[in-house]
């Protein structure tokens, strides 16, 4: 088994697209992680530039942006309403105020002032969860904004939260590398002479499917800790740099639970997909169709639309802002799901292997 392992991960290691597929990670990642090297302590009296409205879904508190409480962003909200009855609807500035005093009193929840815009709204107005988003933050000033950054920094240190998007960013690029890397691991062995001559050969059928498997594993490991090293190290500087607590830790955890249980199912399902098909070409196209399920969205019991994973996903997103980023939930059991379900790959793997073998 050991054989076949390192002759697996000796031949990743010398392939040219494994080398130019993690440039690629490491240039890609670089570009996505860059906004979050920026957070620091503000000086005292600094003034944050006012957004426009376009780009308020990409505030952050790099920005000066911060999330406002619940009472701060209904108060922001009915200011937006009155402007739009007034400025919009023609009403007069005392039809307004008495509309949304009587609108306070009801305290509505967003269903309820859904209907009451659109019940008001001479054009049927109807975006209370746009307007709800659109006050989530507000720009605060320095004092703000260090009091806020401080209150999440006695949570984690600052290298807690990078880890978490380095494991978002860095789970989605290495699920797609893995997809295309990991095609090479059976394409020699399924070659019509070499797989009857493979199924001669003395070597056990668990020997041959658990080396193969942990040489492809390995070889995706490898790629995994060098972009640890990479960011690890860039974010113990930028944290130490800054005056922020770090922790090198966080990322190998990061990574350890956020992406290795997806990067072995990837291997897993390439090695049943080759023994059932005699070609690895198969589960490439299936691959990334799990990709995209493992990414896409569904309604949250709040009736928004976001990320809450998905079954046996290989692929974990933490959405939110960078110091409210949050794994989906069920996460820890999806992933030990996935464990559990790639030895039962490696199992059947090995069952179909000895049947076809010839003694």
């Amino acid at each position: 088994m050991w054989t076949i392992t390192k002759r697996e991960f000796r031949n990743y290691l010398r392939n040219p697209l494994w080398w130019a597929g993690l440039i690629v990670i490491i240039c890609f990642l670089s570009q996505m992680l860059f906004p979050y090297l920026d957070l620091h302590y503000f000086q005292p009296g600094t003034e944050f530039a006012e957004l426009p409205v376009e780009s308020l879904g990409d505030a952050d508190v790099m920005n000066g942006y911060i999330p406002s409480s619940k009472e701060r962003q209904m108060a922001d909200t009915y200011r937006q309403i009155g402007l739009l009855f007034t400025e919009e609807f023609g009403y007069s500035q005392e039809e307004t105020d008495r509309m949304l005093a009587e609108l306070e009193e009801m305290e509505p929840s967003v269903p309820e002032l859904e209907d009451w815009l659109a019940e008001h709204s001479p054009f049927c107005y109807s975006s209370a969860r746009y307007l709800m988003d659109l006050n989530e933050l507000h720009r605060g000033s320095a004092e703000e904004v260090n009091a806020y950054i401080s209150e999440k920094m006695s949570e984690h240190p600052y290298s807690y939260y990078l880890a978490r998007k380095f494991a978002d960013f860095g789970g989605l690029f290495m699920g797609f590398f893995a997809v295309v890397l990991l095609a090479f691991l059976y394409i020699r062995d399924t070659g019509r002479d070499t797989w009857e001559l493979l199924h001669t050969k003395p070597v056990s059928p668990s020997a041959y499917i658990l080396g193969k498997v942990m040489g492809g594993f390995l070889s995706m490991l490898a790629a995994l800790g060098i972009l640890n090293l990479i960011f690890g190290v860039t974010g113990i500087l930028v944290g130490n740099k800054n005056g922020l607590p770090v922790n090198f830790l966080d990322f190998p955890a990061a990574s350890l639970l956020y992406i290795v249980p997806n990067l072995l199912m990837i291997v897993c399902f390439y090695t049943i997909i080759s023994l059932l098909f005699k070609s690895p070409y198969p589960a490439v196209p299936l691959l990334f169709l799990y990709q995209v399920y493992s990414n896409m969205g569904s309604l949250g019991p709040d009736g928004r639309y976001g990320y809450y994973g998905r079954p046996l996903a290989i692929m974990v997103r933490f959405p939110g802002r960078f110091l409210d980023t949050a794994p989906p939930p069920l996460v820890l059991w999806n992933q030990l799901f996935l464990i559990a379900a790639s030895a039962g790959i490696i199992g059947v793997s090995i069952r179909i292997w000895r049947r076809r073998r010839v003694y």
